[in-house]
């Protein structure tokens, strides 16, 4: 099983997935089209409740309820100007020069303590993301904007360093505003610990009601939320021991929606042969690849020995067939990867060279470096060195684990030793911060601006290019790409970007795992959005006829 997104910036290491959704309702009299309890299940807790602090899945699902964006994008994933955006705390905004955005808040914004939401809010908001002693993972997001100031008490001014398409994205996207009333006398490095980092207090469709950690948490609808009541009573979430779980309890009619449905046919079977769930597929934003180090994993200012050789990694990439290995670990759930991009992004359906599959040119660049068998123990060598590298796998991630034993007998073939660690994921992830690997099987999360490709370039560094892959002539034509408002013009420079990339081999591109959703059919107003399943939560409803259910949750 693939992990779900730490999602911070909607795009980085996955780990762990959100399982499942139940549904169940007190039944009561005067309840019509406002009942429900939808309740989720993660395989892990959130840490906070934070905005500026969240890193995983469940944290932003859980927090987007509490705390709302200045607006969002909307269901055609626009990230370019201001278009199609979906107002929430702010109801207008102007461009008022190519370096000047203002935000008008709606004056019917309130936070749960009655006080109203106001643009010194804003203020503090952005202020406390781009502290670096709060440490927020979407600060270097941020970077371009100068200053955020208030006006007036409800209007709010952002200002930027220079004038670039995803101006607007960049402004709303990444900030949930915070109560500065309540928090502004937090010190910075402080603010995990505050109290409420465990029960905030918001400004969005749901209140907090209590969190027991490690076991699950409620929320209870606001029926005055200023942008209408919400067609949900409670939200739940849980800690769910297993995706085995998960399943048992969708097909009993415990829960009424798998975000991510395992992509096994069992699991597949299962589903389809019920008469109460339907499955939904939705573009996938999560990408895997195999990542190599290009720097000594004991020694940061050195080269890898083998990674750090251009040759070595393109031979291996040739060297792994990814339409064997996605047809074994995900059948039809699966599809090849063109670099490191998915359907979330718009440039997706352009042309994209990739290095082929072909053990035969695999080996004879292997040779023309230098690698030979000479002891004759079916592995390469050189000069005494072995052909040989360890790859760091979570073990949380079934469909992963299985990958590599794939791609460690494909690469036995052509003489390359590749030794499988696996990990438990807390170690998994601090091998990987540390940059302590030879190669790692990672599965990202892409938010839908085409930022996340700074990834594969030196300003991902301090961020999620954890392979330390950089190349000056990528680094220069994805900013060049960024900078771009002319979509035509910009996607031949991605093109370029992307092919290069490739071209260097700085991973092995193994799958995009497509993502389905079992939904039952008693759930209305169901929207997965593929960078946040969450964003339409508070308007899901239970369908009224179907209200009357047993409540396995009855008292609480």
């Amino acid at each position: 099983m693939d992990l779900a997104p730490l999602t911070a910036v909607r795009r980085s290491l996955l780990p762990a997935v959100p399982l499942l959704a139940l549904t169940a309702c007190t039944p009561e009299p005067t309840c019509f089209d406002w009942c429900g309890t939808a309740v989720a299940a993660f395989y892990g807790d959130a840490e906070t409740l934070l905005p500026p602090l969240a890193e995983t899945d469940i944290e932003f699902a859980v927090s987007d309820q509490l705390f709302l964006k200045l607006a969002d994008i909307g269901p055609g994933m626009n990230t370019e100007r201001d278009l199609g955006f979906v107002p929430l705390l702010a109801d207008r905004w102007q461009f008022e020069d190519p370096r000047t955005i203002s935000f008008t808040l709606n004056p019917a914004a309130r936070w749960h303590d009655g006080t109203p939401v106001t643009a010194a809010d804003v203020v503090f908001t952005f202020d406390t993301y781009r502290n670096p002693r709060v440490s927020s993972p979407a600060r270097p997001r941020l970077k371009e904007i100068v200053s955020v100031t208030a006006r007036d008490s409800q209007t709010v001014v952002f200002r930027y360093r220079r004038a670039y398409p995803e101006q607007f994205f960049d402004a709303v996207y990444h900030m949930r505003v915070i109560p500065s009333h309540l928090l502004s006398s937090t010190p910075a490095e402080s603010l995990r610990t505050a109290p409420l980092s465990r029960a905030p207090v918001g400004n969005g469709p749901f209140r907090f009601v209590r969190w027991e950690i490690g076991e699950s948490g409620e929320l209870a609808a606001d029926s005055t939320f200023f942008l209408g009541r919400p067609g949900l009573r409670r939200f739940i979430w849980r800690v769910a021991p297993d995706p085995a779980t998960g399943v048992n309890q969708l097909l009993a009619e415990e829960a009424d929606l798998l975000h991510y449905v395992i992509p096994t046919a069992a699991n597949v079977r299962l589903i389809d042969e019920s008469d109460h769930l339907d499955l939904v597929e939705f573009p996938s934003n999560t990408y895997n690849f195999v990542a190599f180090n290009l720097k000594h994993r004991e020694e940061r200012a050195t080269p890898h020995p083998l990674f750090g050789n251009r040759d070595v990694r393109r031979a291996i990439a040739m060297a792994v067939n990814t339409d064997e290995m996605t047809e074994a670990v995900l059948g039809d759930f699966g599809e090849r990867l063109p670099g490191p991009i998915t359907r979330i992004l718009w440039i997706w359906n352009a042309d994209y060279s990739r290095l082929p599959y072909d053990t035969a040119r695999a080996r004879a660049l292997l040779g023309r470096s230098g690698w030979r068998d000479a002891d004759g123990d079916g592995v390469l060598d050189r000069n005494g060195q072995r052909l040989s590298f360890a790859i760091a796998v979570p073990t949380s991630s079934s469909s992963r684990v299985q990958s590599s034993v794939i791609m460690q007998e494909q690469l036995k073939r052509v003489g390359i030793e590749m030794n499988i660690e696996r990990l438990e994921w807390g170690t998994y992830i601090d091998r990987i911060n540390e940059g302590r690997f030879d190669a790692h099987f990672a599965s990202v999360a892409q938010d839908p601006s085409l930022v996340s490709l700074e990834d594969w370039t030196s300003a991902g560094l301090d961020a999620f290019n954890y392979g330390a892959y950089v190349n000056p002539d990528v680094d220069r034509l994805i900013r060049e790409a960024l900078d771009t408002f002319d979509r035509s013009a910009a996607l031949e420079i991605w093109q370029d970007a992307i092919n290069l990339i490739n071209d260097d081999a700085p991973a092995v591109w193994a799958y995009l795992p497509k993502i389905a959703a079992a939904v039952h059919t008693r759930l209305e107003n169901v929207s997965l959005r593929p960078d946040a399943w969450w964003s339409g939560l508070w308007t899901w409803r239970v369908a009224p006829s179907r209200l009357i259910q047993r409540d396995r949750f009855a008292g609480r």
